[in-house]
């Protein structure tokens, strides 16, 4: 017998692998030979890493507008704290030797972010006390409320008009929005207390209510509209008379609404009282408030 015969016949490819003989694995086509298959990742799983990945970055966006909004609202009103200490300091020093930052007429020869009054606004609360800056540059509006350069001064005839920011660096003018017509705003410069009287109607609330020129108490603009800084507010061409009471403006500007500067609100007074100070002596003069314009807090319930 030989072999692969078996009884006279040529046994099977079969038997020698049940024998022990070794079986043949063909690769699927296109496998590379000798390394395993990857494993097949399903569908789910690719979705889910994808929702995974966008999730984490929604995250991290997330986490930078927080940290921009603390900054904006909470950490630039610290730096505007420490700036309008300063120059506070720095007025109250220069007032006590004598010295005056404003001069007798025109704004020429006053460096920006320079101190030339303080602003009081009893509504606003006993607290509220603020040295307005020469300047409504972001420079200068980052150290306190601004004097837009080129308009009256302090008692002067004309517009005194003086911006502010009303969320973070400072805020203000954050509640401008409460002042009412009739309500008081006052002005401290070295030599006099000024006082300015919100216009609109005080009887019926009505802030839109026009004075004799046509201005009214507030009104919300367009941040290009500088037509309510004008001698006499939204009125081109006007010479205010210095001669007329009416024609002793001051105006406030500020965005509108809060955390936006889509608008600006815009709050017209008129001068009511003019109070010189007491003098000390040749140069310097008296800063305690006196107690006609104390009783502006009581008139205002604070």
């Amino acid at each position: 017998m030989t072999d692969g015969e078996y009884g006279g016949h040529h046994r099977p490819a079969s038997d020698y692998a049940e024998a022990g003989a070794p079986t043949v694995m063909t690769a699927p086509a296109g496998a590379p030979l000798g390394r395993p298959l990857p494993p097949r990742r399903r569908v789910g799983e690719t979705i889910r890493a994808v929702l995974r990945g966008i999730g984490q970055t929604l995250v991290t966006l997330g986490l930078v507008v927080l940290l921009f909004v603390v900054y904006e609202v909470w950490v630039t009103n610290i730096f505007a704290h420490e700036a309008q200490h300063k120059v506070h300091t720095a007025l109250e020093n220069a007032w006590a030797v004598g010295v005056d930052p404003l001069p007798g007429s025109g704004t020429s020869g006053i460096p920006l972010g320079t101190g030339i009054a303080n602003l009081y606004i009893p509504r606003l609360g006993r607290d509220y006390a603020f040295t307005i800056v020469e300047g409504s540059d972001d420079a200068s509006l980052e150290k306190g409320p601004g004097h837009y350069v080129g308009t009256a001064l302090p008692g002067q005839v004309g517009d005194f008009a003086v911006a502010g920011h009303r969320v973070g660096k400072g805020e203000p003018f954050l509640n401008l929005d409460h002042l009412q017509p009739g309500d008081t705003i006052i002005v401290e410069t070295l030599k006099a207390w000024y006082v300015y009287t919100v216009l609109g109607n005080a009887k019926t609330a009505n802030l839109a209510a026009p004075d004799v020129n046509g201005v009214p108490g507030r009104e919300i603009v367009d941040p290009s509209q500088n037509r309510v800084i004008l001698p006499v507010p939204d009125k081109l061409g006007a010479v205010p008379d210095p001669k007329n009471p009416a024609d002793y403006y001051m105006t406030m500007t500020t965005c509108h609404p809060k955390f936006t500067a889509k608008q600006r609100m815009i709050v017209h007074a008129v001068l009511t009282t003019k109070l010189l100070k007491v003098k000390v002596n040749a140069t310097t003069y008296v800063s305690t408030m006196p107690p006609s314009i104390q009783a502006l807090y009581t008139a205002a319930g604070v």
